[in-house]
């Protein structure tokens, strides 16, 4: 059969991406910018058997979250800033606990209330550290309603593999916006679910070292015994603080992340195979620096977009790379400089870097990322 054409918001295409991914269980607060997510799903989650709660706050949203994905259901929250901030705790615990979900956060302007409709890049940061401790994280961008599907899979398919939570952030503009989609019959990408156990259930270890840096994950109810806490914990889940083992819990937490970059790291150029002038720039940002780009090279300036989807971990070898090549890169964002300071930090000092920052509630205009482009050419 052909695929359905439909013209959807991003929020829209998230909920569809979401269903598709399997999802079964999603609880959360309305928000804006993200409350469409939760109204659509509030409808279309039951006729799939899925289960829909609106929770008394955030902070409760994300924990139901946790509890439902321990029980084997693909599980999912949506929130904008101020409800980020308050999941943190919750994320964190998730984190540790190594519970797959998503969680996805509509960015609008900050700090506090700040501007609920209007767009901002305002916690990519503090998607990466929001929470305390030593942990890594998984967190990607997009920049259009049909890539908002396929990475909304893909955010699922992360969370399955490597047994934690996955931030799937967007700006007000890609919400909101309207696109035209195609929906397929099939996912476009295959569904990952997690890894069960297949030793004896009374022989099970919940962070057993031996099964690899992801161990297998067994449901809730299904007759496996095992224990679940936020203190630092041993293979069977119960609270240690013996050093030897911490260290092996925090390593693995880590190496499971970094020792998979080459699947988890995403991201698009364009034009910059013979670009001199770079131009970084994610999510809405990325549309308007695409124009840039095109502006550019119609006056005779090679220009080239470096875009990433995956936000963190941070593409440090995709921005080193590209430092040897360019004479100078040009770095667009929606906030007063955030990521702006990895890609200095990832350049090393090897090119010249140009910030265009922007926190007025307004998207980042071609003409503005242009004119920066043509004073560094």
């Amino acid at each position: 059969m052909s695929p359905t054409v439909k013209l959807l918001q991003g929020n829209e295409a998230c909920v569809e991406g979401a269903l598709a991914a399997g999802l079964k269980f999603f609880a959360g607060y309305p928000i804006t910018p993200s409350t469409e997510i939760a109204e659509h799903l509030a409808e279309r989650l039951p006729r799939v058997g899925g289960r829909f709660i609106q929770m008394e706050d955030e902070i409760a949203s994300m924990a139901a979250v946790v509890g439902a994905s321990l029980t084997g259901a693909k599980a999912m929250t949506a929130t904008s800033g101020p409800g980020f901030s308050l999941k943190q705790e919750n994320l964190g615990f998730a984190t540790f606990t190594e519970v797959p979900c998503v969680v996805v956060n509509v960015m609008r302007g900050g700090p506090s209330t700040g501007l609920p409709t209007s767009p901002a890049q305002s916690d990519v940061m503090q998607a990466r550290w929001g929470t305390h401790g030593d942990h890594p994280i998984i967190a990607i961008y997009p920049s259009s309603v049909p890539e908002t599907y396929e990475l909304t899979i893909k955010a699922f398919n992360f969370a399955e593999k490597y047994r934690t939570p996955v931030i799937l952030l967007m700006d007000e503009v890609i919400g909101h916006m309207r696109e035209r989609i195609e929906l397929p019959d099939e996912p476009p990408i295959p569904i990952i679910d997690r890894a069960k156990p297949t030793v004896p259930k009374s022989e099970y270890l919940p962070f057993d070292e031996s099964q690899g840096d992801v161990p297998p994950l067994a449901n809730f109810g299904e007759g496996y015994r095992f224990h679940i806490t936020g203190l630092t914990h041993d293979q069977r889940g119960f609270p240690t603080s013996a050093p030897d083992k911490t260290a092996v819990l925090l390593d693995r937490l880590h190496n499971k992340i970094y020792n998979s970059l080459d699947d988890i790291l995403l991201w698009e150029t364009i034009d910059m195979e013979d670009a001199e002038i770079g131009i970084f720039a994610y999510g809405a940002t990325a549309r308007s620096a695409t124009r840039a780009v095109r502006l550019a090279r119609e006056q005779g300036v090679k220009a080239g977009l470096i875009r990433p989807i995956t936000i963190w971990p941070f593409p440090d070898q995709l921005i080193a790379q590209y430092a040897k090549q360019l004479k100078a890169l040009v770095v667009a964002e929606m906030n007063l400089g955030q990521l702006v300071n990895e890609v200095e930090r990832a350049a090393q000092g090897q090119v010249p870097i140009k910030r265009v920052l922007q926190a007025n509630g307004e998207l980042i205009l071609p003409e503005t990322i242009l004119q920066a482009a043509l004073e560094v050419k």
